[in-house]
């Protein structure tokens, strides 16, 4: 049974920092190490704002590049797909046009859109714009940046897997992200996850307080890294 989109599931993951999760995801053995977070290019551009929990919304958009023609009818299409999702949601961009230096996916009127449509995060492989506006909305940001222009943007499609810079996301995955970093929750029975996260907890806080202690030896802290 997977993790179910309940607002208990949510609250609890809120409580629960993205290394942590990410350190109990590797004990369940239900996926490669080395998949399943985005890479340090996507920055957590509001950690003010705490830690962001959601099912991905995902599409595909032109900004720079125009080859395709641009149709106003991709954005409806967005946002009835944002309306009929789990809530809360993320949305998830992935720009297949060139000069990904100068696209610009998501600005203060498309964040009160998706607000009010029940999303709670942006994630951009490109950049975003109207920061302050944006911040203020309450709206979390990850993407490589700011650009002021959004350009020829357009959506070419709605809900279908796309690469965040190599970070594979697809759409109703379960995201969680902070200024550590964004990472997918894998399908994994809800409990044996939380047993696993207050297993990680319940070690590393041991493991600190030796550290900390008057205990502390080299000799001992190999002891404990090769038990």
């Amino acid at each position: 049974m997977g993790p179910q989109p309940t607002a208990d599931l949510i609250s609890y993951l809120q409580t629960v920092d993205s290394p942590t999760l990410s350190n109990a995801i590797e004990e369940l053995n239900v996926r490669p190490r080395h998949e399943g977070f985005a890479p340090l290019t996507i920055r957590c551009l509001f950690p003010e704002l705490g830690r962001m929990c959601g099912y991905a919304v995902t599409a595909q958009v032109e900004t720079v590049s125009r080859m395709s023609a641009p149709d106003r009818a991709g954005f409806i299409e967005l946002f009835n797909a944002l309306d009929a999702s789990r809530k809360p949601s993320v949305v998830v961009f992935q720009e297949i046009g060139g000069c990904h230096e100068l696209a610009a996916h998501c600005g203060e009127v498309l964040a009160t859109i998706f607000t009010r449509l029940g999303a709670v995060g942006v994630v951009s492989d490109c950049g975003i714009r109207d920061i302050p506006e944006v911040r203020a909305i309450g709206m979390h940001y990850f993407a490589r940046g700011a650009v002021a222009s959004h350009a020829h943007y357009h959506v070419v499609r709605v809900n279908v897997p796309v690469h965040v810079e190599g970070f594979v996301v697809r759409p109703g995955d379960l995201l969680h992200g902070d200024e550590n970093g964004l990472i997918a929750v894998p399908q994994c029975d809800a409990d044996e996850l939380a047993r696993a996260i207050a297993g990680v907890r319940t070690r590393e806080r041991a493991l600190m307080d030796f550290v900390r202690s008057d205990s502390f030896t080299l000799e001992a802290l190999r002891t404990r890294f090769l038990e």
